[in-house]
């Protein structure tokens, strides 16, 4: 028995070494330069497109079109007919704004970390800013506000305002106000509330931007819940670009409130609006015509979910006309009293941002989760932007397919889907390679390993269906009760 054992013995050393040999080995040759031949290419795609967070739209020209996506910023010069990623190499992939400077339109800020309080949400390491039109960036500070509600820049000589939200899971960080003076080099806390409570909106009245709104907004995420308002969530208003604050709340709710959005109209900056989240549905859409001195409540309307969209933008040339992002967008013709759906035909849900045209303002950009689109009738009719590939994949999956490999996943908002990883046309994949295998979020996708035509999908609620790539047929799975 002692020599079996210590023959067990020695047999298990020597497998252990070997392993620990082989490993070694492969370390040694799985190391940088094996891999540094290899390159990414985009295989799509952009037929669902995927979130926008914001749009910025050069003043001088309007074929010149920023778009912050949840994952990126892109740029196109020719008014969307092609884009360019460039904002690849930098820190942070969540992208919250995007503002062109007026006085020099070559100088971009990048605010990073999504306004957004879902969560799956990606936080960001401060601001960036290009004098080159985009062509490079460079990180000019707030990194730990892991997320920027707005930036705003004085018209008259290039001062920046940054809101920062501060981080969404702790408190503390860089949260409040910003200002600086001297493109970034030094920022000045201007208002600060709470390590809990920080910035989520501003504007500023355009005849005289020493005017300034700002909304603050106290919020924190935890594992198992959201805690989406307080007692500090309030409207601010300063008469010397920053220097000093009021808090306003003549006719606004005295209940504790969540996330504010806020709009001055281009046409009338005595006109103010508020989107208000807050208790007991003291909340809704409010208007001030006196410059914040006293607020009306126009209407009980909130967007669906407030922690995801609760943005306002005023039309440029009627001050009764205001727009508000929700699951389904709303406009107002009368300062708020009544609001009508924004046409929805042939367009993705869920909208984040808006630019109105100030020279027609039926011509409308809007950002959704399902990607970027433009009408000229004011939301009758959409063209949706399908070369945007910006699909945001929770989880991806391939098969066993040959010649060539087909690519599986979920999206968030955009089904569950399938494309080729690669084919025989000059044109190489296209928008119409790949197909949907599943409606709503797509989560994860599995591929039977001996028949590539079946692919399980689900989506959110538990949702799972097989279905046959081959005869198109999807079969709902889930369990059933016992017989009796």
């Amino acid at each position: 028995m002692f020599k079996k054992n210590i023959y067990r013995l020695l047999l298990l050393s020597f497998i252990f070494l070997s392993l620990a040999n082989n490993a070694q080995s492969q370390s040694d040759v799985l190391n940088e330069e094996v891999f540094s031949g290899l390159k990414f290419r985009s295989v799509g795609p952009a037929f669902a497109s995927g979130r926008i967070s914001d749009i910025a739209v050069n003043p001088n020209n309007h074929s010149e079109i920023y778009v912050g996506v949840a994952g990126n910023v892109w740029k196109s010069s020719n008014a969307g007919i092609t884009w360019q990623p460039i904002f690849d190499n930098y820190g942070s992939y969540s992208i919250a704004d995007v503002e062109i400077d007026p006085n020099n339109t070559n100088v971009v800020w990048v605010g990073t970390g999504e306004y957004n309080s879902q969560r799956a949400i990606g936080y960001g390491d401060g601001v960036y800013l290009s004098e080159d039109g985009g062509k490079s960036f460079k990180n000019m500070g707030l990194k730990n506000s892991e997320h920027i509600g707005r930036v705003v820049i004085d018209p008259r000589n290039s001062d920046v305002y940054v809101a920062c939200q501060g981080p969404l899971w702790r408190a503390g960080g860089d949260r409040g106000l910003y200002k600086t003076t001297d493109m970034g080099k030094t920022w000045n806390k201007i208002l600060y509330v709470s390590e809990n409570t920080g910035i989520t909106d501003i504007v500023f009245d355009p005849r005289n931007p020493d005017i300034l709104y700002c909304a603050s907004y106290q919020r924190r995420r935890t594992v198992f819940t959201l805690i989406n308002g307080g007692e500090e969530s309030a409207i601010y208003k300063s008469s010397d670009a920053g220097a000093t604050w009021d808090t306003l709340s003549n006719g606004l709710p005295s209940s504790e409130m969540g996330r504010i959005g806020l709009a001055i109209s281009p046409a009338n900056p005595d006109y103010i609006y508020a989107i208000i989240e807050a208790q007991s549905k003291t909340g809704g859409f409010f208007r001030s015509t006196d410059r914040g001195a006293s607020w009306e409540k126009m209407n009980d309307h909130v967007s669906t979910s407030p922690q995801y969209y609760n943005r306002i933008y005023a039309d440029p040339k009627n001050p009764d006309i205001v727009f508000s992002m929700s699951t389904y967008s709303f406009y107002s013709l009368n300062g708020g009293k009544n609001f009508h759906k924004l046409g929805i035909s042939k367009k993705h849900v869920d909208d984040h941002a808006l630019w109105i045209d100030p020279t027609n303002t039926n011509h409308l950009w809007i950002g959704s989760d399902g990607g970027l689109y433009e009408t000229f009738d004011h939301g009758i009719n959409w063209r949706h932007i399908h070369n945007l590939p910006v699909t945001q994949f929770y989880r991806v999956a391939v098969d066993n397919a040959k010649p060539f490999y087909n690519i599986y996943g979920g999206t968030q908002d955009n089904m569950s889907m399938g494309g080729p990883s690669r084919t025989i046309s000059k044109a190489g994949i296209i928008n119409a390679d790949w197909f949907t295998t599943k409606g709503g979020d797509g989560f994860q996708s599995r591929i039977d390993p001996e028949n590539p035509n079946i692919v399980y999908s689900e989506s959110q609620y538990g949702w799972l269906v097989r279905y046959d790539k081959q005869s198109g047929e999807s079969v709902i799975i889930k369990p059933q009760p016992p017989k009796d």
